[in-house]
């Protein structure tokens, strides 16, 4: 690499460019330069002069730190992203971004806390093509058993997943054709998901999350290229649908509350077991509760009622947040082991993406004022050799 920055990172600006969601044109207009320079910056041929960084650094609104700090080698596992067919390129590379600046928070966030113990359980299938249905639901109910869930309606899903180990982030991505995105980090060997918060209903980010808990549980084994294909692709949805399904409702508990499989029944199910109707009459259907005949009946009132655009509660039922990212970086600032700006410093990242990767409040980082909500009582661990810190902590969430 010729002159220019030393240290210099390349693929740190492909990874910022594409969390913003630009193409290396419009990069290249909001800093004055031509886009041949982007690309020859993006592909280490050339690196940009301290002053030319200054200012990508402030168009993309990062610290200059961010583009001189190696990228942690998160290994080559399959990133799945949900509805990859229908979003576009630039979507599916902003939401890949986003999960991959999250397992960079969390990475540096570990070197003082202990997160969860990853609890995830496994599918050893190096191909799709090798699971079978029933292999599906087995695995949705390990899941219930091992996190000691019941078999009846799961109170709080992103809780179970956090509980779990699984690092959970809920953000808004600009569009309505993506859902979400799941990876296995092989620095800390956890698993990770991006849920968008686009279309923020209850039911759709238990759904999205379940998902997304499919494919870690699933797929963790199967190659990235299968994803490109569109027939695997689309199978490879449908069996971690499958899964989502089984995990929400259970074949026996759920199944012997249809006492009438019809919409007025599901809709008095829906606070219940707060999952959508639309995806009971799938599970109903997938245990032969429904015939095919009397499935496309229910669908065809399903759309007369204009439940496809919304369906009744949706406005009434809270959805659910992630608290594990939230919770550690107020506990590292509440005890003092790191300020703001050192936190700040620490991760590289500028005040609002570190507020929105982490789901605090606007301001929150850049504001020393903030309030930080009591947390309980912590549980001291082994003395974190990295930091010189007195004590690791552990952050606590409810075992059910």
């Amino acid at each position: 690499m010729r002159n220019g920055t030393p240290g210099f990172q390349p693929n740190r600006l492909v990874e910022a460019r594409d969390s913003r969601g630009i193409n290396q044109v419009g990069l290249a207009a909001l800093i004055g330069k031509a886009s041949s320079s982007i690309s020859r910056w993006e592909a280490g041929d050339q690196s940009p002069e301290p002053e030319v960084l200054d200012n990508l650094a402030r168009a993309l609104n990062l610290p200059v730190a961010f583009f001189i700090f190696p990228q942690p080698q998160h290994g080559e596992g399959p990133m799945f992203c949900r509805s990859m067919a229908s979003a576009t390129q630039l979507l599916r590379r902003k939401i890949r971004s986003r999960l991959r600046w999250t397992q960079d928070i969390s990475l540096v966030i570990q070197q003082w806390l202990d997160l969860p113990v990853v609890n995830i359980p496994q599918l050893d299938a190096e191909n799709w093509q090798d699971i079978r249905d029933t292999d599906i639901e087995t695995m949705a109910t390990v899941c219930r058993q091992r996190w000691n869930l019941g078999n009846g309606p799961i109170s709080d899903v992103l809780l179970a997943l956090e509980n779990a180990g699984i690092i959970v982030v809920k953000e808004e991505v600009g569009s309505n054709n993506m859902d979400g995105v799941s990876n296995w980090s092989a620095v800390d060997e956890r698993p990770y998901i991006l849920i968008a918060a686009d279309k923020a209903t209850c039911v759709r980010s238990r759904l999205d999350a379940a998902h997304e808990l499919g494919h870690l549980v699933l797929h963790r084994k199967i190659r990235e290229g299968d994803l490109k294909d569109q027939s695997s692709f689309k199978e490879i949805e449908r069996q971690a649908f499958l899964f989502a399904g089984a995990f929400l409702l259970p074949a026996e508990s759920f199944g012997a509350e249809v006492w009438s499989p019809s919409l007025n029944s599901f809709l008095s199910l829906k606070e219940r077991w707060r999952t959508s109707i639309g995806a009971m009459i799938k599970r109903c259907a997938t245990l032969d509760i429904l015939s095919p005949e009397y499935e496309q009946r229910l669908w065809k009132h399903y759309g007369s009622r204009g439940w496809r655009k919304g369906e009744p509660l949706d406005d009434k039922l809270r959805p659910e947040q992630p608290r594990l990212l939230m919770r550690s970086v107020q506990l590292l600032i509440e005890k003092n082991i790191r300020d703001r700006q050192a936190l700040i410093e620490d991760l590289r990242f500028s005040a609002s993406d570190i507020e929105s990767l982490c789901g605090l409040p606007p301001g929150f980082m850049s504001s020393e004022e903030a309030a930080i909500i009591s947390l309980p009582r912590l549980k001291s661990q082994e003395n974190s050799p990295s930091n010189g810190i007195s004590g690791g902590v552990v952050i606590p969430f409810n075992r059910r």
